[in-house]
């Protein structure tokens, strides 16, 4: 009984970073709204990458904890592992001033991020 209620302390653990993830980064879609609108848009973009950064971070070790313990399967692990790879490739592309590449792949990871959501 007491792995039971491990795994779904866990699963909620997991459910919250993979929320906190998507949300970070539709803010971010936001922020770079505001980035060609305003003059703070650009300070705002570059402080809510460093906690998109963090949430995919934050998703990655809940994925991990969410596994390891209860022997569950290692997908949504892979799967966070994905997130931040793209993560690091969009911060990447943003401080090299990529937007053609940039933009559409910020797109892509919040679809991602949105569907891994809506499988929890």
């Amino acid at each position: 009984m007491a792995t039971r209620a491990t795994a779904q302390r866990h699963f909620s653990f997991l459910q919250i970073a993979i929320t906190l993830q998507t949300l970070t980064i539709f803010l971010q879609a936001v922020s770079a709204g505001l980035l060609l609108t305003s003059s703070y848009g650009e300070t705002l973009h570059s402080a809510g990458a460093r906690v998109m950064y963090g949430a995919s971070m934050l998703y990655l070790l809940a994925a991990v904890l969410a596994w390891k313990p209860g022997g569950g399967s290692p997908r949504p692990v892979w799967h966070a592992s994905g997130f931040l790879v793209l993560a690091s490739v969009q911060v990447v592309l943003g401080i090299a001033h990529v937007p053609s590449v940039h933009l559409p792949l910020g797109v892509l990871v919040f679809g991602l991020s949105v569907l891994a959501l809506a499988r929890r």
